[in-house]
């Protein structure tokens, strides 16, 4: 019964709901990255260099046959992947450069000295004025 009350509260602690929802929110920005650089971006870079599929690019290694597929490596799909990575980096940077800036102008903020109502005013001149009389 302990282990289990403390899983419960290993789970429901909130850093790790914070922490799945950012796994969640991730995976869902990968696949719209994902869509980006396939559907988006790559088209028109394939166009650019005449008409290339770079999800087509491969190098064969063993030609199929009837027992066996061929074998291939897929440097086309890793271009892709790759430039997936830099865009997903690139935004994180900037998110995070954007939050320390945020935060930055936060800290340089002047602190506002803190009113003093009028009572202790009076009470620390009193007080000054009682030690300056017994000096």
């Amino acid at each position: 019964m302990k282990l289990l009350k403390d899983f419960k509260s290993f789970a429901l602690r909130g850093n790790v709901l914070d922490l799945a929802v950012a796994v969640i929110i991730g995976a869902a920005f990968g696949r719209i990255v994902s869509s980006l650089v396939n559907d988006i971006i790559m088209p028109p870079v394939g166009i650019l260099l005449s008409g290339m599929d770079f999800r087509e690019l491969s190098l064969t290694l063993q030609e199929a046959t009837a027992e066996a597929s061929a074998v291939t490596v897929n440097y086309g799909l890793f271009i892709q992947h790759v430039v997936d990575f830099v865009i997903v980096a690139f935004v994180i940077f900037m998110m995070i450069r954007m939050f320390e800036r945020a935060k930055k102008k936060e800290h340089e903020k002047p602190i506002e000295p803190a009113v003093i109502p009028a009572q202790e005013k009076l009470l620390t001149e009193i007080r000054d004025l009682l030690k300056a009389d017994k000096a």
